[in-house]
């Protein structure tokens, strides 16, 4: 019933919606962690913690043959990403990384913490969530947190299962900022950031509340995925392959084959979380029924 409600959700929106055209690209030479853009008026940045390899021993369902052609030596590339949308009167930063490079790739744009005035989450993993917090005080003393229902609701259970990570590592976050939470999809219900048009995107599985953002301009476009893809060389050509994160990989199996046709057929602009240098790009179909990654 989710994956049928997201693919209404999205012929509905496509078909209110124009496609994106190329954006102009701009690249700051002194910090190889930023990649930059423009959204329509918009300005769009990656801003990285660095390029790292996973390792095919989390892949679910990659068989021998294709880690002998994408991985030989076990090892994938990938990285850990998060990015700013830039308004006029706005700073709104997706996720936040675990924090490490996150202070300084700020300061590369003239930018300091107390500058950010929104941050919206795809879920609530610790590489997501991390640099909210600068020791036990929040990084961004200005800023509104901003979760899915769905996403708030599984790490707040009072399970046994969740308590210990919730106790370690949620609460101190979310406490801080005392954070709103948002029906996902629900545009008229909710307004993310006032006067921006961004929607969250369904995007179950990986976590039972994840999503990803969809910015709007005039003529432009981009879907900040979050975690539809960890590892791009084997989810790209076979979308069936899960990762042993994800909390209920069939779920997130079919959110991703939702999302790659959604914005191959509408020629959309993507940006993605663990998405190698620069993070973001166009996804192609090919003949094989699988899917190409152009990359900015």
């Amino acid at each position: 019933m989710k994956v049928k409600l997201l693919f209404v959700f999205l012929v509905i929106f496509t078909a209110c919606s124009k496609k994106a055209e190329q954006p102009s690209t701009d690249i700051p030479a002194e910090n190889p962690n930023i990649f930059s853009t423009e959204i329509g008026a918009y300005k769009f940045h990656l801003l990285s913690e660095g390029q790292n390899e996973g390792k095919t021993e989390i892949l679910i369902g990659a068989t021998p043959e294709m880690i002998k052609e994408y991985a030989p030596n076990g090892k994938y590339s990938t990285a850990v990403n998060t990015f700013l949308i830039q308004t006029p009167d706005k700073n709104i930063l997706i996720d936040t990384g675990f924090g490490k490079e996150l202070t300084q790739n700020l300061q590369s744009l003239g930018l300091e913490e107390s500058d950010i005035t929104d941050i919206l989450l795809t879920h609530m993993h610790g590489d997501h969530i991390g640099g909210l917090l600068k020791g036990e005080d929040p990084r961004f003393p200005n800023a509104y947190l901003k979760v899915s229902i769905p996403e708030y609701e599984y790490w707040d259970k009072e399970d046994a299962e969740n308590k210990a990570i919730r106790m370690a590592r949620m609460y101190p976050r979310l406490s801080a900022f005392s954070p709103e939470i948002f029906a996902p999809g629900n545009e008229s219900g909710y307004t993310l950031v006032q006067g921006v048009k961004l929607t969250a995107i369904p995007a179950y599985g990986h976590t039972p509340g994840h999503v990803g953002f969809l910015l709007e301009t005039v003529d432009e476009k981009i879907l900040i995925w979050g975690d539809i893809a960890h590892a791009m060389a084997f989810q790209m050509p076979y979308p069936d392959v899960a990762v042993t994160y994800d909390t209920d990989p069939d779920e997130a199996i079919q959110s991703r084959k939702a999302l790659l046709e959604y914005v191959a057929d509408n020629n959309i602009l993507i940006a993605g979380m663990h998405i190698p240098y620069p993070g973001m790009g166009y996804i192609k179909k090919t003949e094989d029924k699988g899917y190409e990654f152009i990359p900015l």
